[in-house]
């Protein structure tokens, strides 16, 4: 098919060898993989499948005559081979309409079986039928399915039906229902119809063609469109073609019933049949559990010959698409056919298991396996998560920000999460949103739960890199910080109770609920190892604790790309420190201050180079404005004024003063640096001190990065490069160390991307700072950006999240344009990312794309990069 010209339809099964997998684009993954096992004289039922183009035609509820033309001439084709014929009043041929999306999308389109039968066939098929009430049966079904599917009726109200007919006849169970209940119960169905204003058809050409456009129209429709946007599948890429088919009938009284099976293999490498089954059951009974299920280690002893035929198609089916396959199959009669075959569904780390058996069994090389491995699937191997067996009460649902899962007492004020989480209690730290100086709090908390931001929030940015689940933008949750209470539709929570929140859903639970571990397999340290031999591109982490440095570590970072220095200036004895700094009128005694945090700070980065020996370490300079360091007013004022010995009307002046309308774009990086240089002269001094010390105890000479932030031109980088390079001098005269250390830049504003070829000059390194480079360029806050981002989303002014994924028109370019000018000007520019789009594996596919050294992100996204920058460089290739 793949060299034949465009065709509205084509044929498959044991007669037809014509379509198959590389044809998916066209005829979907249904239709594909059940013309490539039919290929494979597997005992598929025949049928034919209407193209993706042709479904498209039909989406507007009309049937094009040649269309009409070419589904008459396909039931020809069908009716030769199953010796049947379409409305045939004797013997009719019985059809299933299904459908084949270009993607796999689970649950979002029903099926149509038993098309054919109306008054007379059924009567036909009944003669044929060892128990004639099994045509009734299946002519019931029908007429419950087409009022659903194709008439848009209440599935449930023929539900009800049943259930009032079996009342009326003492019955229990659809089970006992015998001789002419079958023939009854489909009159009734049709009267249910009738009273809609509605008549079942009996011209069988109009039940599939109305069948087939039903689908069409369904899969057009803005409820479809807006699940594909969820899942993430782009419209100019979904498709839906139409799979027409001859039915297989497992509801026959004896030898008969559906199943899904897949292989599973054992510890000593055999191989057994792993699934369900249902007896005497037409497919939808499993999905509504008219009858329980048996696993398939009966269904082998009951029905051998087909249980052999099963394990033989299915390692047919694992040679031949080099995967672990799953197979939708119905009997007949002890007769073994094969409706749908696919991937087999896989955890993730299932996933892993099965790409290191594929490769172990040589089916696929250790490239393919890694291509095939979601990189985000990784998150749950890596952190906790719901118990997905445990009872659960949803009380609201916001962002998944940040992976994992944790239980703990809700507590809305930071400094009373910290003293309780230093007594032993688990805590939930609930905000309408956090600020840096939360950092403490964050810091012990078990998780965070925020009303209002996004995923690329503070509280979601922190959290990741922490290893912290984080459920943001909870809208439809209110907090009452006066009450202490939080209220959710139906609920009000008081401080101190339970909940559990769910970074990986976003949802937030009632109470404890039970949490599983990660379990850090060998196959993923395989799968890692493999990743590493391929990818071109270093991978670091954003970290700035030795616990995020060890984790990272753990994980195969190579080094540090983003220290955020300020991070260190909240805790404890170091923010009385700064807050003196601050408020000091001169120049000498902002030095003495800043001569207090000199030593901690110099601590920090012994530790920090230590964990990482001799990869890099990035270390960001002072980047906030100074008004974060202080406390907004309050009781709060009060105490820290008294703790500083300073009267609170002199701390309330200076807050005042340090107030910014906007002080994301206001007095803080390279600028405030500028404004005290002191700072830069306390934070160059405690970062070679520390090389020299650790170069000292053993030998190894750190590599200090230093990043100046917020650059927009070459003067504002010469100018503290100056001081770093002076202090630097004098810090190897002191110790007798020759210290290894760059200076470069975090270009995070379009004028600095512009600038690239000017500012390269003064610079070792770039690194791209991804989240306020988009900020700046659209002008859209990241925090505030998750109330309307959706809507853009929605309409397709935007793709994605340019906070999740990079916006490769617009901020992309600049980048773009920033690597190539400044590399045109000095060949030997390092260049990375630190932004969060370090961690995701669309960004990082176009960071290859651009020739990037290094990403760096959150620590516990490293392996998920690991994976994605080996999956960039074998696409590249």
């Amino acid at each position: 098919m793949s060299n034949s010209p465009p065709a509205m339809l084509y044929h498959f099964g044991p007669a037809h060898n014509a379509c198959g997998l590389a044809d998916s684009q066209a005829i979907g993954l249904r239709a594909a993989f059940l013309a490539e096992f039919a290929n494979l004289n597997a005992n598929v039922p025949p049928g034919f499948v209407l193209t993706v183009d042709t479904s498209n035609q039909l989406s507007k509820g009309k049937l094009p005559v040649e269309v009409a033309m070419a589904i008459g001439a396909a039931l020809a084709k069908l009716a030769e081979d199953a010796g049947q014929k379409f409305g045939d009043a004797n013997n009719p041929l019985i059809l299933s309409v299904r459908p084949s999306p270009r993607h796999a999308i689970s649950g979002t389109m029903e099926a149509i079986l038993n098309i054919g039968l109306n008054d007379q066939t059924v009567e036909g098929f009944a003669r044929h039928a060892s128990d004639p009430s099994l045509a009734f049966d299946c002519y019931r079904r029908l007429v419950q399915n087409y009022a659903h599917v194709v008439l848009g009726d209440d599935a449930a109200v023929f539900d009800d039906l049943i259930g009032l007919y079996l009342g009326e006849r003492g019955y229990a169970s659809i089970e006992e229902l015998k001789g002419s209940d079958a023939r009854d119960l489909m009159q009734r169905f049709q009267a249910q119809v009738e009273s809609h204003g509605e008549v079942f058809p009996q011209d069988v050409m109009q039940q599939l063609t109305s069948a087939i456009i039903a689908l069409a129209r369904t899969w057009s429709a803005p409820r479809a469109k807006t699940n594909r946007k969820i899942i993430g599948i782009a419209e100019d890429d979904a498709g839906l073609a139409i799979v027409v088919q001859v039915m297989r009938f497992g509801n026959r009284a004896e030898k008969s019933g559906a199943g899904v099976a897949t292989l599973h293999t054992n510890a000593s490498g055999d191989t057994k049949l792993a699934g369900n089954w249902w007896s005497q059951t037409q497919g939808p009974d499993r999905l509504t559990a008219i009858r329980p299920p048996v696993l398939l280690d009966q269904f082998a002893i009951d029905l051998p010959d087909a249980a052999n035929d099963l394990v033989a198609a299915l390692e047919a089916s694992k040679a031949h698409f080099r995967d672990f396959m799953e197979v939708e199959f119905t009997v007949e009669q002890g007769k073994l056919s094969l409706l749908d075959v696919k991937p087999q569904s896989r955890s993730p780390a299932l996933a892993l298991a099965m790409a290191v058996a594929l490769v172990e069994q040589e089916l696929i090389d250790e490239g393919e396996a890694l291509l095939r491995i979601d990189p985000l699937s990784l998150g749950p191997v890596l952190h906790t998560t719901v118990d997905p067996t445990a009872k659960k009460e949803v009380i609201a649902a916001g962002l998944p920000a940040s992976p994992g899962a944790a239980t703990g007492a809700i507590i809305f004020d930071t400094e009373d999460a910290r003293r309780r989480a230093a007594a032993g209690e688990r805590i939930i730290l609930v905000r309408s949103e956090t600020l840096p100086e939360d950092i403490r709090a964050l810091s012990v908390v078990e998780g965070i739960l925020t009303t209002r931001g996004g995923t690329t929030s503070h509280a979601a940015v922190i959290a990741r890199g922490m290893g912290k689940p984080c459920v943001a933008g909870a809208g439809s949750l209110r907090i009452d910080a006066i009450e202490e209470t939080l209220t959710a539709p139906g609920f009000t929570l008081k401080k101190g109770d339970l909940i559990t929140i769910d970074g990986s859903s976003g949802q937030v639970l009632m109470g404890e609920v039970s949490i599983l571990k990660p379990s850090l397999s060998g196959d993923l340290v395989r799968v890692l190892s493999w990743a590493d031999k391929i990818r071109r591109m270093k991978v670091r982490a954003n970290a700035e604790t030795p616990q995020e440095a060890r984790i990272a570590k753990d994980f195969g970072a190579e080094g540090i790309g983003l220290c955020r220095t300020e991070h260190m200036f909240f805790d404890g004895d170091r923010i009385v420190a700064m807050r003196e700094m601050i408020l000091a009128d001169r120049e000498r005694d902002r030095r003495a201050a800043l001569a207090k945090i000199l030593p901690m700070l110099k601590k920090d980065f012994i530790t920090l180079f230590e964990i990482m020996a001799q990869f890099p370490v990035t270390l960001r300079l002072l980047d906030p404005p100074l008004h974060e360091f202080l406390p907004e007013g309050g009781q709060e004022l009060e105490a820290v004024a008294q703790s500083l010995g300073v009267p609170a009307a002199t701390l309330r002046k200076r807050v005042v003063e340090l107030q910014e309308q906007n002080p994301m774009l206001g007095h803080r990086g390279v600028r405030l640096l500028l404004t005290y240089p002191e700072i830069t002269d306390m934070q160059a001094r405690a970062i070679f001190e520390a090389a020299a010390e650790v170069f000292k105890a053993n030998g190894k000479m750190p590599v200090a990065e230093i990043m100046v932030p917020l650059v927009a031109s070459r003067a504002e980088l010469e100018l503290v490069k100056s001081r770093i390079v002076a202090v630097a001098t004098d810090v190897e005269a002191e110790t007798g160390v020759k210290l290894v250390y760059h200076v470069g830049t975090m270009i995070e504003l379009p004028r600095a991307a512009l600038k690239a070829a000017d500012i390269a000059q003064a610079a070792d390194f770039f690194s791209f700072g991804t989240n306020d480079l988009t900020q700046t360029t659209f002008g859209i806050s990241r925090d505030d950006s998750g109330r309307f981002i959706g809507e853009y989303t929605t309409r397709g002014i935007l793709a994605h999240d340019p906070f999740v994924t990079i916006d490769r028109e617009g901020v992309g370019e600049l980048i773009r344009f920033a690597i190539s000018n400044g590399r045109e000007m000095k060949p030997d520019l390092a260049l990375g990312i630190c932004g969060e789009h370090g961690g995701d594996p669309d960004s990082i596919a176009f960071w290859e794309e651009l020739g990037l050294d290094y990403v760096s992100c959150s620590p516990f996204r490293v392996p998920i990069a690991r994976l994605a920058a080996a999956q960039a460089t074998l696409r590249k290739a």
